[in-house]
């Protein structure tokens, strides 16, 4: 969910033939935090991230929509609210995530087009449920991630519809209503850092955040393939809006960030290739680079909470840097 930046390889000092693809190295955080400020890259960031079909876009018609359309009233918790809830969260993984593993795993539509690592994901393999990565994400995800995130959704719009919840809207605030989304992304970052650093502590990732990392070959399906005991504090980032104003809209634009980006940031691919055209930014080469060397780019791109703390890596192998994992 960033910018269209570097998205050609260039055979240059930052290189890095342990990739099939990348973008151009070293990667950057987002120029938002950049000092001194350039309003040049900061405008282009946010014109390609917001105003482009992008990733972030899409997530924002499918909150706009599914708010306006596939919400029911939750002033009393009953079976066919929660029904009508968690089908519609089961359909929308299946859409997002299973279409992508079909585009480019499966129907091979792109072939290696844009694909970061040249390797398979893991078949046959007993680190694996099921002894098969793919059936292994999905079990993780349609048995633990969707509920949970359905659990989180229940509980704010029970909160909302009771009058428990604090209000923005477009009308009092047009201009606060929408800087709202991209001050989601920074608080998104902010938490998904911090607790993605606690579930790397020895004794949480041995039990717990082991489950996510098994996928150092990641697809579609990996995005929240996680342990319950980490999807929990990972989509708990959603209880802030029972205490700061929001809309629903803003609610759903954050869970599906939560949820459904992970599909695209995870499926192995820097882009979606139709027609001999680049046509929609997916993966995330940061955190790609998180999932090959475990112990650095913690948070997002949007926020350079890595660089703060010492913890990123730009993609290029500077000494000291971890070596590649070992598929088992």
């Amino acid at each position: 969910m960033h910018n269209l930046e570097g998205d050609k390889i260039e055979k240059s000092e930052g290189s890095d033939k342990n990739w099939h693809f990348h973008p151009n190295l070293p990667l950057s955080n987002s120029p938002v935090f950049h000092f001194p400020p350039r309003m040049g890259p900061v405008l282009n960031w946010f014109r390609n991230a917001w105003l482009n079909l992008s990733g972030t876009t899409i997530l924002v018609i499918l909150a706009v929509f599914s708010a306006s359309w596939l919400q029911p009233e939750l002033d009393k918790i009953s079976l066919e609210a929660v029904s009508i809830m968690t089908i519609r969260n089961f359909t929308l993984i299946f859409v997002i995530a299973g279409s992508l593993h079909l585009w480019f795993w499966k129907i091979q539509v792109q072939g290696e087009k844009f694909k970061y690592d040249a390797r398979s994901m893991a078949t046959n393999n007993k680190r694996f449920t099921l002894a098969n990565q793919v059936y292994d994400n999905m079990f993780w995800t349609l048995v633990w991630g969707v509920p949970i995130w359905t659990f989180y959704e229940i509980v704010y719009f029970h909160a909302f519809a009771i009058g428990m919840t604090p209000v923005l809207t477009f009308r009092e605030h047009p201009f606060l209503f929408i800087a709202m989304f991209w001050v989601i992304l920074l608080w998104k970052g902010l938490h998904f850092y911090w607790v993605h650093r606690f579930l790397h502590h020895p004794a949480i990732y041995k039990t717990v955040h082991s489950v996510h990392h098994r996928n150092i070959i990641t697809g579609p399906w990996s995005g929240i393939s996680m342990h319950p005991l980490e999807l929990l504090p990972y989509f708990s980032g959603l209880l802030i809006h029972l205490v700061i104003p929001s809309h629903p809209v803003h609610f759903l634009f954050h869970a599906y960030a939560l949820a459904l980006n992970p599909a695209f940031s995870h499926s192995g691919f820097d882009a979606l290739f139709i027609k001999n055209k680049r046509s929609l930014k997916t993966g995330e080469f940061f955190h790609q680079l998180h999932h090959r060397y475990f112990n650095c780019n913690y948070g997002t791109p949007e926020m350079p909470w890595d660089k703060w703390f010492k913890t990123y890596h730009d993609g290029i192998r500077h000494k000291g840097k971890p070596k590649k994992a070992k598929l088992n």
